[in-house]
């Protein structure tokens, strides 16, 4: 979601705050600001739409000052506009905030009724007019921001800024994330160390409910109790040339084409030197002991646990319930003893996920994660982390952050159908070696771009697409659905193929491009048949599947896409990238903005 910046530095702060909101583009926004402090002279700048737009303002109206906060909002309470851009500026103080304030309107009620004027629609002027008027009253900066922060309710990353206080940052966190930065006489704020990792390697997160006072060489904080906090400062090493697009038109483009490396990385972080066995990081789980799963997750990630929950039970033959987290939280449902929960987060900070994952906490369950982030809220407050190193993920369409998911998720099910004795040694051989296997596999898959281009350039006429797969390839279909309408705005649903009749069908016509994602197999002949049917009714197919697939089942068909063979157990993670590159290139026909589509974020850290 939003993205925040800021600055105590020995340096001119605007260059450095711009270059920073830079970096969080891949969260999402529609607008941008900073504010700085020059001298005693509080002042800002902000512009809607692109960061361009900001940095040409301040060619013409440039800002001064070596200290300042920075901004790139995607909008909740207000439309995009430069009024309701942050920073908030209210008297004496400036602040940037990520969240939503809840009780926003009972605080907007209270300051009306003081005689406050408001200026704009957002929740966050409320916090900017609340700590100005308590130093009108008399209370320091430090005093008015931390009284002010006690009166909010809802989620909130916050930085303030005081005039006349030019070595002075005061910043929380409840629910959204924030890092501090630490420099050679210089600290820095950031949403996430991306955005700080050109300034230092040097990162102290805060933990929830933090909140911390800032000079150039001093950091202090204060937990959700009010006493004072010892969080420890972490080396983190973030490639700065993953920030950067590599010679690819798109970082979607570029992420897409990472795919083999990175889960060559997992594998190789995951087996033992010979290749021969899985090792998962130390802890108490047992996956012996696993007798029941609740997988629970957002977007992309929820799909990658609707694949798990196929091999979970097919091969480890562990009952799993799959829910998405925001309607989990607030179902509230029963937990037994010995349950186990997982989690699926590429940024780590979702905020539903995380609240479900702190109920099921409390209710005792065992929690394992899967993460991207391993400093992340979710993976800090897990029994078991299971990093996914996909590395930084720029474009906001997900791909190697959920075949890195995929891959984790596999090594998880086959090291516990092994601990269960459900894979005899030949089996789990061969298993290991098909997913060895996935990398080569999937460059294989990639090279099919120049074929599906022109697939996609097609496709870009349709206004709706159907994607139908069968078993593991189902949730396959939902997710190349999600991608399709994610970043070319065409509607797309995805549907397990022998649902086909039971409505989806309804909408076959000659104007509808199916989507069937079929590799030879168990389920080919009734994956086939269903094909048929839309065949019969002027659909047009376009037919995802091995060499022999295509052989026996091509007929009738608008397009083929010839797949490399490979095992069912790992058909889902090959198969996505034919699935990734049709709605990339889809997109690219149409002209939208691959990396950033409208209204989307790329880590949603409020409901």
């Amino acid at each position: 979601m939003c993205g925040i910046v800021g600055v105590l530095g020995n340096h001119e702060a605007a260059p450095i705050l711009v270059e920073a909101l830079k970096r969080l583009e891949y969260r999402g926004y529609d607008s941008a600001g900073i504010a700085t402090i020059n001298g005693t002279d509080l002042d800002r700048r902000r512009a809607v739409g692109k960061l361009v737009n900001l940095s040409d303002l301040l060619v013409h109206d440039p800002l001064a000052g070596k200290s300042g906060i920075g901004h790139t909002r995607w909008a909740t309470h207000g439309a995009p506009s430069v009024p309701n851009a942050h920073p908030h500026q209210a008297g004496n103080v400036a602040v940037v905030h990520n969240g939503i304030v809840e009780n926003f309107r009972d605080l907007r009620a209270e300051l009306g009724a003081a005689g406050i004027a408001f200026e704009t629609e957002t929740d966050t002027e409320t916090v900017a007019l609340l700590a100005n008027q308590y130093l009108d009253q008399g209370m320091a900066p430090v005093d008015a921001a931390r009284e002010t922060v006690a009166r909010l309710d809802g989620a909130f990353a916050l930085a303030f800024l005081f005039d006349g206080h030019p070595d002075l940052m005061v910043v929380a966190r409840k629910g959204s994330p924030l890092a501090i930065g630490h420099g050679k006489g210089e600290m820095y704020v950031g949403s996430d160390a991306i955005a700080l990792a050109p300034l230092t390697d040097e990162i102290t997160y805060l933990d929830e409910g933090d909140f911390a006072v800032l000079t150039r060489d001093s950091l202090q904080i204060w937990d959700k109790n009010n006493v004072l906090a010892n969080r420890p400062m972490r080396k983190i090493e973030v490639d700065t040339a993953q920030v950067d697009k590599g010679g690819y038109k798109h970082f979607m483009a570029k992420e897409i084409a990472e795919q083999p490396k990175v889960m060559d990385g997992v594998l190789q972080a995951y087996l033992n030197a010979d290749q021969t066995d899985i090792v998962l990081p130390d802890s108490a789980f047992d996956p012996a002991k696993l007798e029941r799963i609740t997988m629970v997750a957002c977007g992309t990630a929820y799909y990658a646990c609707l694949t798990a929950k196929y091999w979970f039970e097919q091969v480890a033959r562990v009952p799993v319930d799959v829910d998405v987290a925001s309607e989990f939280r607030y179902r509230e449902p029963p937990v037994s003893d010995g349950t186990t929960a997982l989690f699926v987060s590429q940024s780590g900070e979702t905020a539903d996920t995380l609240a479900a994952l702190r109920y099921m906490a409390s209710q005792h369950a065992q929690i394992l994660s899967v993460v991207n982030v391993p400093e992340s809220s979710i993976a800090r407050e897990s029994d078991l982390v299971l990093p996914t190193f996909a590395g930084a993920e720029i474009g906001v369409a997900s791909t190697k952050a959920y075949t890195a998911q995929l891959t984790v998720l596999a090594l998880l099910v086959l090291k516990t159908a092994r601990a269960k004795g459900l894979l005899d040694d030949k089996t789990f051989a061969q298993h290991l070696l098909d997913l060895r296997n996935v990398p080569g596999l999937f460059n294989q898959a990639l090279a099919l771009e120049s074929a599906i281009s022109p697939i996609a350039t097609e496709l870009s006429n349709a206004r709706d697409i159907l994607f139908l797969g069968r078993g593991s390839l189902y949730p396959l279909a939902l997710e190349g659905a999600l991608k399709l309408k994610e970043i070319s705005y065409i509607h797309a649903e995805g549907y397990a193929s022998g649902e086909l009749k039971h409505g989806p069908i309804a909408l076959v016509d000659k104007h509808v491009p199916i989507i069937v994602i079929a590799p030879s197999g168990e389920l080919f002949e009734k994956s086939v048949s269903n094909m048929q049917e839309v065949i019969a009714r002027a659909g047009r197919v376009v037919l995802l599947s091995d060499q022999r697939g295509l052989d026996l089942a091509s007929d009738g068909t608008w397009h083929t896409l010839t797949l490399p063979t490979c095992s069912e157990f790992v058909a889902p993670i090959v198969y996505a990238a034919p699935a990734q590159q049709l709605a990339y290139h889809t997109a690219v026909a149409m002209g939208t903005d691959v990396d950033q589509p409208r209204n989307l974020a790329k880590s949603v850290t409020v409901e």
